[in-house]
């Protein structure tokens, strides 16, 4: 196994999922099979996510945005808190939501808003100014 390729997974895991309390993604996949969550993670986390081209703030508010119009509302609680823990602010989170609003229409954007909402309340980050 290349260790280079395992490092770098796990310090993105880290960046981004820190703090965590929810189930992510690889614990759900390993309960299944654990070879392809080690495969899984490896690819999206330390292939994918780990990339260089943009920084990880960019493709975080990427994903929140793709997330919102998905209506994918449990990944994208997720994705909130891994763009907080890479320094997106509530506000940067909340403006690409808006900015949905033409794709997703708006009880999309009002459903993100709302989870969003309930992830900074758990951080204690609620209200924002």
């Amino acid at each position: 196994m290349d260790k280079e390729l395992i490092e770098k997974t796990q310090k993105t895991a880290a960046l981004y999922f820190k703090d965590v309390k929810d189930e992510k993604p690889f614990d759900l996949w390993r309960a299944f099979d654990k070879d392809l969550a080690k495969d899984l993670s490896l690819f999206i986390t330390g292939q994918m996510y780990a990339r260089e081209k943009i920084p990880h703030k960019t493709r975080q508010l990427v994903t929140v945005s793709v997330l919102t119009v998905l209506s994918r509302l449990d990944e994208l609680k997720l994705h909130i808190q891994a763009a907080l823990n890479v320094g997106c602010t509530p506000q940067e989170i909340a403006e690409v939501m808006f900015q949905t609003f033409t794709y997703g229409g708006i009880p999309t954007v009002n459903a993100a808003l709302k989870t969003l909402r309930t992830v900074l309340e758990e951080k204690g980050l609620w209200p924002i100014s």
